[in-house]
């Protein structure tokens, strides 16, 4: 089957890893305030030519900001979120 580098219509869902349900190609797109989320490209690459798609329309420096940034490791990740908790809470207290 030849893939297209089309996105699939809004009748084609597939399970997000992040969200744990399925969503249509349209919320992957947009997710990350108007710009593409960081795995778009790992899930929809089976489905579309979604690399294809996606460098023809996003910039380069959009591109750079989405796929080539440095991942944080997951436990600094977690300690950054519990400390925005913490800051949150004293806040509202």
């Amino acid at each position: 089957m030849k893939r297209e580098s089309t996105p699939p219509g809004e009748d084609y869902m597939i399970r997000c890893p992040r969200l744990g349900h399925q969503i249509y190609f349209a919320y992957c797109r947009s997710e990350n305030m108007g710009l593409p989320c960081f795995k778009t490209l790992d899930c929809w690459f089976e489905h579309f030519l979604v690399e294809e798609y996606l460098r023809q329309e996003l910039t380069s420096d959009e591109w750079e900001k989405i796929f080539n940034r440095p991942l944080k490791p997951k436990m600094l990740s977690l300690v950054e979120l519990i400390e925005q908790a913490k800051k949150r809470k004293k806040k509202e207290a």
